[in-house]
């Protein structure tokens, strides 16, 4: 992690006072509220990426997304406050423009982004006001981070969303921000931006819903013998050797940039689980702090 980008990232923590160093060290002044252990409401960020919302020709999980706004409107029925970052913008513009595969020049990947950021957000509004839930769009760029002004205009945007009993959705501004999607990478993606408001809104637990069950010993799409570590205490250099990045062919994520964001959430006082999103539903265990996928303890992180 580039010291500029730890710098960025001080900037949107401030009013958590998470202090980081220039390099890689993270250190906790002020853990914010409970934690799922703590008893009472929480506030939970949830990142969902583009393999768990869409099918691999682009197109809505259906099924799956709806399942997944059910469950998190449940959620804020019993009290919590919810954020959920959502990737598939790229992913669903390229189903709905039929396109044969991601693009790969950048114009094509911002028209597919604001195509597709059209479609996600109708989708969520629908299904959330089924469930009496009023959701906002937040569309951020790496200048939201680095600047200190627009950093403040977003925490304070979130709190008084949050204060209104909205459901904020955030994604990067894919249509405009070329750096999110894969030029000079500051954010880059969405693990990182899940860890980052999560650190910023003093949340209590963020889960990372993805195709994989959470954080094994070995690859399991290549190993057969791995075996998956339910629990982590501390995320440092010998943890990341474990994970060899990778990334489907619509999405961005990997699990590199999950056990990143690991590093940046658990600094702040905030606990991380990763977890399959094949099963929304698991949402609920994963707020009863019961064993579901990879869970990341809070306070350690040193990478």
């Amino acid at each position: 992690m580039s010291s500029q980008f730890a710098r960025d990232i001080f900037h949107f923590c401030k009013t958590t006072h998470l202090a980081i160093s220039a390099g890689v060290k993270y250190n906790v002044q002020n853990a914010g509220p409970q934690g799922p252990e703590g008893g009472g409401d929480m506030r939970i960020v949830v990142k969902v990426g583009t393999s768990t919302l869409a099918y691999a020709t682009g197109r809505l999980n259906i099924q799956r997304t709806e399942r997944l706004c059910k469950v998190l409107s449940d959620l804020k029925n019993a009290g919590h406050q919810v954020i959920l970052v959502s990737s598939g913008a790229i992913g669903m513009g390229v189903g709905k423009l039929n396109l044969p595969g991601r693009p790969a020049d950048m114009p094509g990947k911002q028209a597919a982004a604001a195509v597709g950021q059209c479609e996600l957000m109708y989708t969520y509004d629908k299904l959330f006001t089924e469930y009496n839930h009023t959701v906002a769009q937040l569309l951020l760029t790496g200048e939201d981070i680095k600047n200190e002004q627009r950093s403040r205009n977003v925490r304070n945007t979130l709190s008084r969303l949050l204060e209104l009993g909205a459901l904020p959705v955030i994604n990067e501004n894919d249509a405009v921000a070329t750096d999110e999607i894969g030029v000079e990478n500051t954010i880059g993606e969405n693990d990182t931006l899940s860890a980052i408001v999560a650190a910023a809104i003093s949340a209590d637990l963020l889960v990372l819903l993805s195709d994989i069950d959470g954080l094994y010993d070995h690859d399991p799409r290549r190993s057969a013998d791995a075996r998956l570590i339910p629990t982590v205490e501390r995320v440092d250099d010998d943890l990341f050797t474990l994970a060899e990045d990778s990334s489907t062919g619509l999405g961005t994520g990997g699990m590199v940039t999950k056990l990143r964001a690991a590093a940046i959430a658990t600094a702040a006082g905030c606990e991380m689980v990763i977890a399959n999103g094949n099963q929304p539903e698991a949402l609920y265990d994963i707020a009863d702090g019961k064993p579901v996928g990879t869970r990341f303890l809070t306070g350690r992180a040193s990478v």
